[in-house]
């Protein structure tokens, strides 16, 4: 099951969906290892990228081994929006993404995220905006809607075609009911049902035939998995056991620790790589404690030793 954006050809309906502090480089290329057929990045401010500031400039790194990958962009001015659109343009990304869905108290107080979903002419604004200034496919990812009372997706997609989007990404969650509570899968077909482009379906999908499972049933392009595929690279592979053996995970953890070594600054980036080692043992016997005993290490060598000495005592039972 293929689709496309554009003109770019995606091999596999299953996507890494854009995680604030998780979708670096690193991961996004662990997960096209194990079958994600696009990644999408953390969200970017807008502001940050026109006014070029460092840590901005550091969710732009990618290769050409990712690609084809989405950059997310993050805002409520649809200036600004366009111009960072513009800038993105010039790098070697597939896809340029609008975040209107992220829940973050931060983000919607200013307008952008979630926010928008109750705005319908400001999102129009910055869709066109960025559209109008962009070389790229525009794709863009949504909620249902604000709360029960407000659901706007269907709406929001057609205005987003209307004004040039290639692809509709849709947790179908509400703003105000964050992770919580069931997705509801009558508004993604509404919302396909609406336009034309393509529908990735989002939302508690925790395993790889979950997705297959709900490709066959909606018929949606593509299926997004998030906080899923943190520390479980592996559900974008079919036919891959989901309840791996310990060896199996402690080898795509090496595996993410040798690209987290090739593409970012390890000890500076401390903290979020042992995020995203202890997630590899979650479910296991052993997790809680494996958890306290990463978090304890102080250095980069520190954690890799420690994962080093795990694999040999592992390999060798």
């Amino acid at each position: 099951m293929t689709f496309s954006l554009g003109p770019i050809p995606i091999k596999s309906p299953f996507i890494l969906a854009p995680m604030a502090g998780c979708t670096d480089l690193p991961f996004r290329l662990l997960c096209r290892e194990h079958g994600a057929g696009l990644c999408y990045s953390e969200m970017i401010d807008c502001h940050g990228l026109v006014s070029q500031q460092q840590d901005c400039l550091e969710l732009l790194l990618t290769n050409t081994e990712e690609q084809p990958v989405i950059m997310q962009l993050y805002g409520s001015d649809p200036g600004a929006m366009g111009k960072a659109a513009a800038i993105l343009s010039e790098y070697p990304i597939a896809c340029i993404d609008i975040n209107m869905g992220c829940p973050m108290e931060k983000i919607v107080q200013t307008g952008a995220g979630a926010a928008l979903m109750k705005n319908p002419r400001l999102a129009e604004k910055i869709i066109t905006a960025i559209c109008k200034n962009s070389t790229k496919p525009v794709t863009v990812k949504i909620r249902s809607g604000w709360n029960q009372h407000t659901i706007t997706a269907p709406k929001i997609a057609k205005i987003a075609e209307g004004a040039g989007a290639q692809a509709i990404a849709i947790h179908a969650r509400t703003w105000s009911d964050g992770f919580t509570g069931p997705v509801d899968h009558r508004i993604i077909l509404q919302t396909m049902e609406s336009v034309s482009i393509p529908v990735f379906a989002n939302g508690d999908i925790t395993t790889h035939e979950q997705g297959q499972t709900l490709l066959k049933k909606i018929g949606c392009a593509g299926v997004m998995i998030g906080r899923a595929a943190l520390g479980a690279p592996w559900i974008f592979s079919g036919g891959v056991n989901q309840h791996p053996s310990m060896a199996y995970r402690i080898k795509a953890l090496l595996r993410h620790l040798e690209l987290a070594e090739i593409h970012l600054a390890p000890q500076p980036n401390l903290s979020k790589i042992r995020n995203h080692a202890w997630k590899y043992f979650r479910g296991t016997t052993t997790g809680a404690a494996l958890r306290k005993q990463i978090d304890a290490t102080t250095t980069y060598s520190e954690l890799r030793g420690f994962i080093h000495t795990l694999a040999e005592r592992v390999l060798q039972q």
